[in-house]
C-alpha cells in the first residue's frame, strides 16, 4: 500500500487520464459536472502551486478544510496532500484554511493565517462579491501553473489515512474498475466519497440533494457497477 495519497492519486489516472474519474450532480441545482483524471490533475496542480507559492507552506504545515462533499473540496484535498500539507479535521490553528461560503460561521472557530472562500457555484465562477479576511478560491488558483511534482513523502499521518480508506472500500464493496455511485448525504466523509474509490482503482459519480426518484437511471446512464446510496 503506497504512503503517499498524491502517488494513489496519480496511479488512478495513469491508465488513462482522459476517462472521467469524477462526476459531480447536485440534485438541487441540476448541476452535472464531470471531471476527467487529466482535468481534476490540473486543478490540484492549480491548487497545490497556490499552496506552494502564494501561501509558502509545505511539509510539516496543517490545512483546515471546512468543505461539503464537492468536485473542487477534492482538488483542494488532493492540491493539500500533493504540497505535503496535513489537512486537519477539527478546529484549531492552521496555516491556511478553506471554507465554504455557506460554513464560513462554522469556519470563524479556526485560527489560520490565510483563508480562502469557496461558493461552490457551479460553473466554478469568481464570486462577485468576498467575504471580509477571506480571498477567492477559484480566482486565486485559476492564475497558478498546471503542473506541479508531490514531494516525494506523504505527510505525517498518510500511511494511517490510506489505510483507512482501503479498509472502507472493501467494507464498501469498492472493487477495481468499479463505477460507483455514492450518495453525499449518506457518505459526507471524504475517506469514503474520495480516498476508498482513488485506492481501489475506481471512478466515483458523486450525487449531492439526491434525489431517490433519478438514481436508477442516472446509475444506467453512468454505467454505475457499485451504488452507495
Amino acid at each position: 500500500m503506497a504512503d503517499n495519497i498524491a502517488r494513489v492519486f496519480a496511479d488512478a489516472i495513469a491508465t488513462d487520464p482522459t476517462r472521467p474519474l469524477l462526476t459531480w450532480y447536485d440534485d438541487a441545482t441540476g448541476e452535472r459536472t464531470e471531471l476527467s483524471g487529466a482535468t481534476l490533475a490540473n486543478w490540484v496542480a492549480k491548487t497545490a502551486n497556490l499552496l506552494v507559492d502564494e501561501v509558502a507552506v509545505g511539509p510539516g504545515d496543517i490545512a483546515g478544510v471546512v468543505l461539503p462533499p464537492h468536485w473542487q473540496t477534492a482538488a483542494v484535498l488532493l492540491g493539500c496532500w500533493s504540497a505535503g500539507l496535513t489537512v486537519a479535521d477539527t478546529p484549531g490553528d492552521v496555516d491556511v484554511l478553506f471554507a465554504a461560503e455557506t460554513r464560513l460561521d462554522e469556519a470563524a472557530a479556526w485560527s489560520a493565517g490565510e483563508r480562502y472562500v469557496l461558493a461552490l457555484h457551479p460553473f466554478a465562477l469568481p464570486m462577485r462579491q468576498v467575504p471580509a479576511g477571506y480571498a477567492d478560491y477559484v480566482s486565486e488558483v485559476r492564475a497558478h501553473g498546471d503542473h506541479f511534482s508531490p514531494y516525494a513523502a506523504g505527510g505525517p499521518g498518510e500511511a494511517a489515512l490510506l489505510g483507512r480508506a482501503a479498509a472502507r472500500a472493501t467494507e464498501l464493496g469498492i472493487a477495481p474498475g468499479d463505477r460507483v455511485l455514492i450518495d453525499t448525504g449518506t457518505y459526507p466523509d471524504p475517506v469514503d466519497w474520495l480516498l476508498a474509490p482513488l485506492t481501489a482503482g475506481a471512478t466515483t459519480v458523486l450525487c449531492a440533494n439526491a434525489d431517490p426518484a433519478r438514481l436508477p437511471s442516472r446509475a444506467t446512464t453512468e454505467r454505475v457497477t457499485r451504488p452507495l446510496r
